[in-house]
């Protein structure tokens, strides 16, 4: 009985904090070169947590909370890029729960500091391929719960309602000169928000596409094209991790579900963030390199559409701030360290904003 009594005054404690929660902006973004077509930015990272993930770790603590997964007293133990780790630290202190995040040695010292100010303890892993195994074995040895994101994000989001983001974005879109959208743009993850979003246009008839950005060290968009082709896909993996945090992965994660997206497009580094680069300068403000990743995605769904002669909206995700990124991103030493070409790259998403059409890229799923 105590068990169910700290369950119920728990899932009373999240829904009350998420009472007391606005929802995210959608914000509109010129596209000179295409006329007749409206972009929008879904402003994730006006959540209390500064990202899209705290819809994922709200969703997650629930479905932990429902199945009796979470103990009074016991850790959460989660496998993160960071992100996540900062919106599950921030559910685990609303709860009282210990919190230990197992991130990547190369996550940004912002969003290690975010995890610590939300009182979760940060154990860095060498390779990010190696996250789960290590998160695994923290549960066992300190009697935790591994919440295992990329295994459930998939499934604890309620996709047919109840906020989740694809109804936030069709409400708010109502009153547009195309309430729904042509394509909603993403990148994937976990592979969540892009179910999440696949499954409700479905569900409620909508004739909206979900397009995938997926950047360039990710193994998705290898496992979407043999999906489309037929063949075996899910044991796909990538020598390496993403250098966009938050997206892009080494393996295809369980949350990953190719027939509910109707397009993919592979995002090479240099544009993504020339693009970041491109929006942060038109907003005013820094946003990340998922953002500029998610926009290289706009890009190339506007092209489509105006080749196709068509009006419409696109709607993209404005994923995290890029004040998580000072020390990468924003900073020229980075781009020399890494051989990026910035100068070349802004050019080439300049272009395309005028209405060029970007080269390199993947035609996208028969939509």
């Amino acid at each position: 009985m105590a068990q169910r009594e700290w369950v119920a005054h728990a899932i009373h404690t999240i829904e009350a904090d998420f009472n007391r929660s606005a929802d995210t902006h959608l914000i509109p973004i010129g596209l000179p070169g295409y006329p007749g077509i409206d972009v929008y930015l879904k402003d994730e990272s006006s959540h209390p947590t500064g990202s899209l993930k705290h819809r994922l770790a709200r969703s997650l603590f629930l479905y932990a909370l429902a199945n009796g997964w979470l103990r009074e007293g016991r850790p959460v133990i989660e496998a993160s890029s960071g992100s996540t780790a900062v919106s599950e630290a921030y559910f685990a202190r609303l709860l009282g729960l210990p919190f230990i995040a197992l991130i990547p040695a190369s996550t940004s010292p912002e969003k290690i500091a975010a995890i610590e100010f939300h009182g979760g303890r940060c154990h860095l892993v060498d390779s990010a391929c190696g996250l789960d195994a290590e998160s695994q074995r923290v549960a066992r040895e300190t009697g935790g719960h591994f919440m295992d994101q990329f295994t459930y994000a998939e499934r604890a989001t309620d996709w047919r309602a109840n906020n989740n983001i694809a109804e936030s974005i069709f409400r708010q879109m109502g009153e547009e000169s195309h309430p729904i959208p042509a394509w909603i743009v993403c990148s994937p993850g976990t592979g969540g928000t892009a179910a999440t979003l696949g499954r409700y246009a479905r569900y409620r008839r909508h004739d909206s596409r979900v397009l995938c950005a997926d950047p360039q060290e990710s193994v998705f968009h290898q496992a979407y094209r043999a999906a489309l082709a037929g063949a075996t896909w899910a044991g796909f993996t990538h020598p390496c991790g993403s250098r966009i945090e938050g997206i892009g992965r080494p393996r295809v994660e369980p949350s990953f579900i190719p027939s509910c997206i109707d397009g993919m497009v592979k995002v090479p580094d240099a544009l993504a963030l020339a693009a970041m680069r491109h929006v942060s300068a038109t907003l005013g403000r820094r946003v990340g390199g998922s953002t500029g990743t998610n926009f290289v995605g706009v890009l190339h769904a506007a092209g489509r559409m105006a080749d196709q002669g068509r009006s419409g909206s696109i709607v993209t995700i404005l994923c995290d701030s890029g004040d998580r990124y000072a020390h990468s991103y924003y900073a020229p030493d980075w781009y020399a360290a890494n051989g990026i070409d910035v100068e070349r790259a802004d050019a080439a998403i300049a272009a395309a904003v005028a209405g060029e059409r970007l080269g390199g890229l993947d035609p996208l799923g028969d939509a």
